[in-house]
């Protein structure tokens, strides 16, 4: 495994069709949660560095690649992501979808790092975005 980009406070690492993301806060409040094989949330205050990270992620060819072996259609499909969902007392942001760890916990957890397959970035930055353009008009 090799790391593909850094960006902010992410570092993403990649292997065959996945991509591992790992958070500088690992193990403190602010660390990534997720509810291995259902979902994840991002500290409000860190996602618009964790779209770019993805954004990053997609420009590379380990991405394409990983797109031109999926023979797929949905691959990159939004659908696979609910819409996002910011909870004000905790103040992360909360997506069900195909993230995962190594650990089979059951509710959110905080993750020194976090798995999902690459065709599933692009599904993942559409909803980012679109939460992002539409809570900044709020």
């Amino acid at each position: 495994m090799s790391t593909i980009t850094t960006v902010a406070n992410w570092t993403i690492t990649a292997s065959g069709d996945n991509a591992t993301f790992t958070h500088a806060s690992a193990g403190a409040y602010w660390a990534p949660r997720v509810w291995s094989g259902r979902g994840l949330a991002i500290a409000d205050g860190d996602l618009a560095a964790f779209d770019k990270a993805l954004g990053e992620v997609m420009k590379l060819p380990v991405y394409w690649l990983a797109r031109g072996r999926r023979r797929d259609a949905a691959a990159g499909d939004p659908a696979v992501w609910s819409q996002p969902r910011y909870d004000p007392e905790d103040e992360f942001v909360y997506l069900s979808g195909p993230c995962r760890t190594g650990q089979a916990t059951a509710g959110y957890r905080p993750a020194s790092d976090f798995v999902i397959d690459l065709v599933h970035l692009r599904g993942l930055r559409v909803r980012i975005a679109a939460y992002r353009a539409t809570s900044s008009c709020l």
